[in-house]
């Protein structure tokens, strides 16, 4: 039994000899289980050195970042979204399911922007892709609060302070 366990492995090992070596590893192409050899030539091949933005661009898209992209796009280049002018008096605050929330520095510029809002969303639409912004919220600055604190009574307070 021995010696049939021995012959097999032998006729295994002959059949492994006469067939071409095909390699698996890392050096292997993924078509056809043969490796490329030589210098890649005058023409693209997938060998080349690629530029680092095509493969970010690449990676983005396979993962399905690209609204994610579009959003973070929003915060971190508004003044080349809605031009130096609008951003030096504007800044988005929060963008939540379509709707960008835009605090302006002064009411005035707050009306002002409310007026463009129409020219705003298309300048994002043009420079974000569509569906990224759907409805602008603007607000003017926001004071602060004396609701709360050390000196604030509870309730309508005393009544008698100016009498």
């Amino acid at each position: 039994m021995a010696r049939a366990v021995l012959d097999a492995a032998l006729a295994r090992r002959r059949e492994a000899a006469r067939a071409p070596r095909r390699r698996t590893g890392a050096g292997a192409d993924q078509s056809g289980g043969r490796r490329l050899r030589g210098y890649s030539g005058s023409g693209p091949d997938p060998r080349d050195p690629q530029l680092f933005g095509a493969m970010l661009e690449r990676l983005v898209k396979t993962r399905g970042w690209e609204k994610p992209k579009a959003e973070a796009t929003v915060f971190g280049a508004w003044e080349k979204v809605v031009g130096p002018n609008v951003a030096a008096h504007s800044r988005p605050v929060k963008l939540d399911g379509g709707v960008l929330e835009v605090e302006a520095e002064s009411t005035a510029w707050a009306t002002q922007l409310r007026m463009l809002a129409a020219t705003l969303l298309r300048q994002i639409a043009d420079e974000l892709g569509h569906n990224v912004v759907t409805r602008l919220n603007i607000r003017g600055p926001v004071a602060p609060s004396w609701s709360r604190g050390p000196r604030r009574v509870q309730g309508r307070g005393p009544r008698d302070t100016y009498g």
